[in-house]
């Protein structure tokens, strides 16, 4: 009347406890990694952000012959818009005489 299942396939508890420690430890190693990249990504952004104004500074001065004062001058035709100044550490661009630097916030 009842038959016994011959081959049973499956995940025992042991099983799964070890698949999820071995995961565990996966995400214990990579968590540390992210977090010391963080920084760097910031920093690398910022400095992408730098020289893109840079390089908006000197079509400026191709077209009008002189340093934009400040980056108003750049927009719209060179910029989106001042506030894309900001770098994602919280920095800002600033471009004063054709000069572009960044500054702590």
């Amino acid at each position: 009347m009842f038959k016994r299942l011959k081959s049973q396939s499956g995940f025992t508890l042991i099983e799964m406890m070890i698949v999820l420690l071995v995961i565990s430890v996966l995400i214990l190693l990579a968590i540390p990694n992210v977090t010391k990249r963080a920084a760097e990504i910031d920093e690398t952004g910022c400095e992408a952000l730098e020289q893109m104004v840079e390089g908006q500074v000197q079509a400026y001065k191709l077209k009008n012959k002189e340093n934009p004062a400040t980056a108003a001058a750049l927009v719209p035709d060179y910029l989106e818009s001042e506030n894309d100044l900001t770098c994602s550490d919280g920095r800002t661009i600033v471009v004063n005489n054709g000069a572009v630097t960044v500054t702590n916030p």
